[in-house]
């Protein structure tokens, strides 16, 4: 009975040894990425998996891009609940992709557990710099003043219907009670291209992938879509000054299977947010224009669930789908 007596620990500890935790520390993570390489999504998941190998080990990124987002968010959700594969959350496949597409893989809001939101980058309203000198159009009241009065003469354009551009401009035109013509593209660089040649009068743009044509006087930034001015571009005000509330911008964040369990779900969101918080990592971010947002997972959770709740009427108003 001693000698049982004195074992009971040591088989406590085997059991927590062998248990799912423990599997993360000897086995590689699997960290699905839902779009191509190369892209600022996958190189700060890299950059974090970088960063949390002494805490949980190798983490292997797997790009899985398709379907807006979709085909790797589903292989998240249909793996294994074991805490070697989690994935990629992000506006489009948890917020907007729910409404756009007729048919969904997976259910945004019951197939994952969240982790940590990861980081946000603001998106910035902008205008061919020439175009907004001709129209005196310098703030984002004198570009719904010029609406108000030349109603459909605006037009904007982005990377294609359902797109965050897209509904962005359906936001504006909701808020501000104008009219603008949406001219879709296949994807945001001819978006882009087509606004520095003139055939568009604005867009709303990645902050990242702006700002180089910003700093060039090439596009005129009117205002930026977070609820505060972009430390990036702070002298840009926010749409909220004008258009209270208005707050739309690009995210994502870490997500796990529905059933993984809670003590796993601990573990990974402490080693991803001392990750985030690092100076080192905050540094080079920055240099993306993207800032590191380290939450729980239940403020993740509520995080997205709001976000879903508010692209809902703006994706059906639009009409937009995809089958």
């Amino acid at each position: 009975m001693k000698l049982n007596t004195l074992l009971l620990p040591a088989i406590a500890l085997l059991a927590t040894l062998t248990g799912p935790v423990a599997l993360a520390q000897s086995k590689p993570i699997r960290l699905i990425v839902p779009y191509a390489a190369g892209g600022p999504i996958d190189v700060t998941a890299r950059a974090l998996a970088e960063r949390v190998k002494d805490s949980l080990g190798t983490v292997i990124i797997e790009n899985r891009p398709g379907a807006g987002g979709n085909i790797g968010a589903d292989a998240v959700a249909k793996a294994a609940p074991d805490g070697l594969t989690i994935g990629i959350a992000a506006t489009a496949t948890h917020a907007i992709n729910p409404w756009l597409y007729k048919a969904m893989p997976y259910n945004a809001a019951t197939d994952f557990a969240p982790i940590t939101q990861m980081l946000r980058v603001p998106n910035v309203l902008v205008m061919n710099a020439d175009t907004a000198q001709r129209l005196k159009i310098s703030s984002l009241a004198d570009l719904v003043a010029y609406a108000k009065a030349n109603p459909d003469k605006l037009n904007y354009g982005s990377g294609g219907n359902g797109s965050a551009g897209h509904l962005a401009g359906e936001m504006l035109k909701k808020e501000a009670g104008i009219s603008a013509v949406h001219i879709p593209f296949n994807g945001g660089n001819p978006a882009q291209l087509a606004l520095l040649g003139g055939q568009v009068d604005f867009n709303f743009d990645n902050l990242a992938t702006a700002a180089p044509n910003i700093r060039s006087g090439k596009l005129k930034a009117i205002a930026v879509t977070t609820l505060a001015r972009s430390n990036a571009l702070p002298e840009v005000p926010p749409m909220a000054d004008t258009l209270k509330g208005f707050a739309i911008d690009t995210w994502w964040g870490l997500v796990a299977p529905a059933a993984t369990p809670k003590d796993v779900l601990t573990r990974l969101n402490q080693a991803f947010v001392a990750a985030l918080n690092a100076p080192e990592t905050k540094t080079r971010f920055a240099a993306l224009l993207a800032e590191p947002v380290p939450t729980s997972p239940e403020t993740f959770g509520a995080f997205m669930a709001a976000e879903r709740a508010k692209y809902e009427p703006v994706v059906k108003a639009t009409g937009a789908t995809v089958d």
